[in-house]
């Protein structure tokens, strides 16, 4: 069965960097997207980012480009989320997803992680 572990998650000043990683087994990296989603307490998922796995295109949210950058290394089937200039609205519980196509979308995606949590400081 296909398989997502998210890493890479921690506490953060504001301003400060982080990177996450999410490995992939199975047959989740064979094609299709690989993407970011984010979740705080009373919200709702928020996408983040997705790239393509054969391409490396990459999509992303308005409220993190700029700051945040996907990438994915298809011979470890690793996509990697690096943060940078973390702000106090990026704390959340970030989930790695993967999917057929692009979308902003947490519905199209077949595959999930447990999530990893992000908190940024003051």
């Amino acid at each position: 069965q296909a398989q997502l572990v998210e890493s890479g998650g921690g506490l953060v000043q504001a301003g400060g960097s982080l990177r996450l990683s999410c490995v992939a087994s199975g047959r989740t990296f064979r094609s299709g997207v690989m993407g970011w989603f984010r979740q705080a307490p009373g919200n709702e998922r928020e996408f983040v980012a997705t790239v393509s796995v054969n391409s490396g295109a990459a999509l992303y949210a308005d409220s993190v480009k700029d700051r945040f950058t996907i990438s994915r290394d298809n011979a470890k089937k690793t996509v990697y989320l690096q943060m940078n200039n973390l702000k106090s609205e990026d704390t959340a519980l970030y989930y790695c997803a993967a999917g057929p196509l692009f979308s902003r979308g947490p519905v199209d995606y077949n595959f999930w992680g447990q999530g990893t949590q992000v908190t940024v400081s003051s």
